[in-house]
């Protein structure tokens, strides 16, 4: 994997990320495809949405379908009927949301599958060993994440407990394909992000990640602490906010110097009725839009905008519908990879300040 920055404004940045799957026109969203499906959406049509590149979860996928299974099929990627580049999270927020009922030491978190009670492990280098097997084109370290009300100390120790998971991460890749990307942690510290992001560079790794985060804090801490670790990274490697966020995370991200970003927002608020559109959210339970002929954003060239009105989603997502979660959800979609498309050209067109601020009035 090769990464380059094409063009700056300030600390925002265009630039092309190269993998043997394809090119990657950064800054990009990755939508979450957690089970080897983006809910809602069949691959062609992910590929007529331009979509570059998805996210799976070695977690999930470990325990549906099973690994053997996704081995039977040659990979993730023939198992999906997915030729692009793919990028799978570490099972580390899932420790996170796991760990009331998890044991973590430093060899690993052992819990019980929610799926059928049965006794897991997950390390370090099963992490790895499952990536591998799935055949991502990006792979991530396995991280602890703890929670946003952790103290101080609690914070630290998490964080010295991923440092020693990133290293033995790395050793535990080197035989296999694919990038690696480290992931910095540290919770709402600056001192502890500092130690994280020093002793992860060090390192070595392909691209680096902005962890712990979205979990619960204020937005203007999600900004803060965002903003403070970006400038802690190479400059010559992609940055990744990993589970973030909306419009106006990822506008406020790429201003700190983001490049890669994935969320569930596009397609959970789809099925739940809510549009992001170019003049801010669109609720569609309201009971205003019952006769309205419009499409739900004039200003949208997606297949949804372009073929029914905003009525007609209403009425779709009043009834419990399965078209209305699709038509929904092929907007979302849209709306986040045009987002980060018309991001990188007001970049590469110098225009990036106009642009930010016309997002941020519709979102803020």
């Amino acid at each position: 994997m090769e990464f380059s920055v094409v063009r700056s404004s300030g600390s925002a940045r265009a630039g092309l990320l190269t993998t043997e799957r394809g090119n990657i026109k950064t800054p990009v969203f990755m939508p979450v495809g957690t089970y080897g499906t983006v809910k809602g959406l069949c691959p062609a049509e992910l590929k007529t949405l331009e979509v570059q590149i998805l996210l799976g979860n070695a977690y999930h996928l470990m325990l549906r379908p099973g690994l053997q299974v996704i081995e039977n099929h040659g990979g993730l990627h023939n198992f999906m009927g997915w030729n692009l580049p793919i990028l799978t999270d570490s099972g580390g927020f899932q420790v996170y949301s796991l760990s009331k009922f998890a044991k973590i030491s430093e060899k690993g978190v052992a819990f019980r599958s929610p799926v059928d009670g049965s006794s897991l492990f997950l390390s370090p280098e099963k992490s790895i060993e499952i990536q591998t097997k799935l055949g991502s084109d990006i792979k991530m370290i396995f991280d602890d994440c703890p929670p946003f009300c952790s103290n101080y100390e609690k914070v630290e120790k998490s964080m010295e407990l991923s440092i020693g998971w990133a290293e033995r991460s790395k050793q535990a890749h080197t035989s296999s394909k694919g990038a690696l990307f480290g992931i910095v942690q540290g919770g709402m510290f600056e001192d502890l992000r500092e130690k994280s992001a020093a002793s992860i560079v060090e390192m070595g790794f392909d691209g680096y990640a902005i962890g712990g985060l979205s979990v619960g804090e204020p937005q203007s801490v999600l900004y803060e602490i965002t903003r403070h670790t970006a400038k802690l990274l190479p400059m010559d490697k992609p940055r990744y906010l990993m589970g973030v966020g909306t419009p106006s995370d990822l506008i406020n991200a790429v201003d700190s110097g983001v490049d890669m970003f994935d969320c569930v927002l596009p397609t959970r608020n789809a099925r739940n009725g809510y549009l992001f559109t170019s003049e801010g959210i669109v609720k569609l339970r309201n009971s205003k839009f019952k006769k309205m002929l419009s499409p739900a954003d004039p200003n949208c060239s997606c297949y949804t905008c372009q073929n029914f009105s905003i009525s007609y989603l209403h009425h779709l997502d009043k009834n419990n519908e399965i078209l209305g979660s699709r038509l929904n959800t092929i907007h979302n979609v849209h709306y986040f990879i045009q987002l980060m498309k018309g991001t990188r050209e007001a970049i590469l067109k110098n225009q990036w300040d106009d642009y930010k601020r016309d997002i941020l009035s519709k979102y803020n």
